[in-house]
């Protein structure tokens, strides 16, 4: 015999467990990062020496807000991205991007000897300089100067984290 008493609170638990369950199954609950969002992230970025390169959280590093970007965009490194989807707002995750697939490998095709004829006139840069050139299809690129000689100006189109393995610390700040 089922006693009345005792078939009540267990028949509340099991509705309760349902409608959990109901909840989970159609999306309830906190939501996470996907694709597709537009999303805000405080961020961390070390080599692995643990050197400091770059942070949404450093003044020094000529910003101290969120980074603001669309998952799946392509505007930042695909391993980035990626590392944010599944998130929830205040968690946070690690993600190492290998240097082949952020910045690539150096290249040392990349580093090219220009003549002193090719430079602008009174132009003359010093060994560190950032150099902007510009290629027959108007794209804009970034050169450091490694050598000033009689010959020439020896410059460097690698990017500066090429060869690099990236380390991201990476916090859900929001979703919009």
């Amino acid at each position: 015999m089922i006693h009345r008493k005792r078939f009540a609170p267990l028949l509340i638990v099991m509705m309760l467990l349902a409608v959990s369950l109901l909840a989970a199954a159609c999306g309830g609950g906190t939501p996470v990062a996907q694709e597709g969002d537009t999303v805000k992230v405080d961020y961390i970025l070390t080599l692995d020496d643990g050197t400091e390169v770059d942070s949404s959280l450093n003044a020094s590093y000529g910003h101290v807000q969120p980074l603001n970007f669309t998952i799946g965009s392509g505007d930042l490194l695909v391993g980035f991205e990626n590392a944010v989807i599944g998130l929830a707002v205040g968690e946070s995750t690690t993600v190492k991007i290998p240097a082949d697939e952020a910045y690539g490998p150096w290249d040392e095709e990349l580093v090219v000897t220009l003549n002193w004829s090719q430079l602008q006139e009174g132009l003359v840069p010093e060994v560190g300089d950032e150099l902007y050139t510009q290629n027959a299809y108007g794209m804009v690129s970034v050169v450091i100067v490694t050598n000033v000689s009689d010959e020439g100006v020896t410059v460097d189109a690698n990017h500066e984290l090429a060869k690099e393995d990236l380390n991201f610390e990476i916090w859900l700040v929001e979703i919009e």
